[in-house]
């Protein structure tokens, strides 16, 4: 592991987990039935730890499928915050979906990533497949996977960053010459 992640963790209890996403299940149906969006505010006095500032992602499945994932890598504001806000934005603003129903909202699970702050990396070599979320950049085109994405695809490094590029609207292998990188890790649940 890099130094840089050694002591890396939001080391949250499982009550503030369960707080998280409760907070992101109440944003997600207040938006559906037009009643309140719950307090980031009210959140972080009742838990001190969601005040860290920490870049972060909310991933919604329904059976195991992926159904909206949206999050900001670089920590701007409470990991509170981010998780009411990009809860929201996975059902609502994932280009790649229509908005999620009511009818659904029961099947959604959903996962909260939080990340540590990103670091550049010299070389694609130094990632390691299922420890590091990526973020490739190259040109003005620009892709993130999150760390559990390959292990859950069954990708090595090489089939990881050409889906990355795809992702990016890139070629296949365009990330092999001229790429940048950058990696994070992130504390799941």
């Amino acid at each position: 592991m890099n130094s840089k992640t050694d002591n890396f963790s939001f080391k949250l209890s499982s009550a503030e987990q369960q707080a998280l996403k409760d907070a992101a299940l109440s944003s997600i149906t207040g938006q559906l039935k037009g009643t309140a969006q719950p307090s980031a505010a009210t959140l972080e006095k009742e838990h001190k730890k969601l005040q860290q500032l920490g870049g972060g992602f909310v991933t919604l499945t329904i059976d195991n499928n992926l159904r909206g994932c949206i999050g900001e890598i670089f920590p701007s504001r409470s990991i509170a915050q981010v998780v009411i806000a990009r809860a929201v934005d996975a059902a609502f603003g994932d280009y790649r979906f229509p908005n999620l129903t009511l009818d659904e909202l029961n099947q959604i699970e959903i996962e909260i990533s939080l990340l540590s702050p990103p670091w550049e990396i010299s070389n694609y070599q130094e990632i390691e497949v299922g420890v590091h979320g990526i973020v490739l950049t190259k040109d003005s085109c620009s892709a993130v996977f999150l760390p559990q994405v390959a292990p859950e695809q069954g990708w090595d490094l090489a089939t990881t960053l050409s889906q990355l590029a795809l992702k990016a609207g890139l070629s296949a292998d365009s990330w092999r010459e001229g790429a940048s990188f950058s990696v994070f890790t992130a504390d799941v649940f």
